[in-house]
């Protein structure tokens, strides 16, 4: 089993990135904390720590377009996730497949 305590090491804080399990889709970036990791991990849907709201939300719960985790991986530095899921709709608020769908030319 994973020791949690090495995620939050250097911060209470870590970023998320969430990517569709099948099509390999960078959906969303997050953030989480030690709590709703756990929680992830209880539930195998993806919770976050909302840094506007300052409250852990569970993805989907008002929208129904739950996320859920099948894989859970950590970056070499130990201080980020990687989340692989099967999304239930679109991830983004705005309805979008995915949260990354402007482009900046450059």
């Amino acid at each position: 089993m994973f020791d949690l305590a090495q995620l939050f090491q250097k911060s209470e804080l870590i970023p998320v990135i969430i990517q569709d399990a099948d099509t390999l889709q960078v959906l969303m970036l997050g953030f989480t904390n030690r709590e709703a990791v756990e929680r992830t991990l209880q539930t195998k849907t993806a919770w976050f720590w909302s840094r506007s709201r300052r409250q852990l939300w569970n993805k989907g719960e008002s929208s129904g377009n739950f996320l859920h985790v099948l894989e859970i991986k950590t970056d070499c530095d130990t201080d980020t996730l990687l989340y692989l899921c099967k999304p239930d709709g679109p991830t983004c608020h705005t309805g979008s497949v995915s949260c990354f769908f402007r482009e900046i030319a450059i």
